[in-house]
């Protein structure tokens, strides 16, 4: 299984932590050296790991944007 690349691109904030230190954070974060999108997934403290999380493009981020000021 090959590993999968990502930069962190822009660090936009935690939305919480959990008593084991990881961090659940959005951040704007490009995979596999692909165009970056905005990013929502817990992080270890060491910021080595990962869990699953969401990937949203600028178009859909603005979509959600609008529907949580609706």
């Amino acid at each position: 299984m090959s590993k999968i690349k990502y930069e962190i691109v822009q660090k936009i904030g935690v939305l919480s932590k959990n008593d084991a230190g990881w961090q659940r954070e959005i951040n704007i974060v490009s995979w596999n050296e692909r165009p970056a999108k905005y990013d929502i997934r817990d992080w270890a403290p060491d910021g080595e790991k990962m869990s699953k999380g969401l990937t949203l493009t600028n178009e859909e981020m603005e979509i959600l944007m609008d529907l949580m000021n609706t």
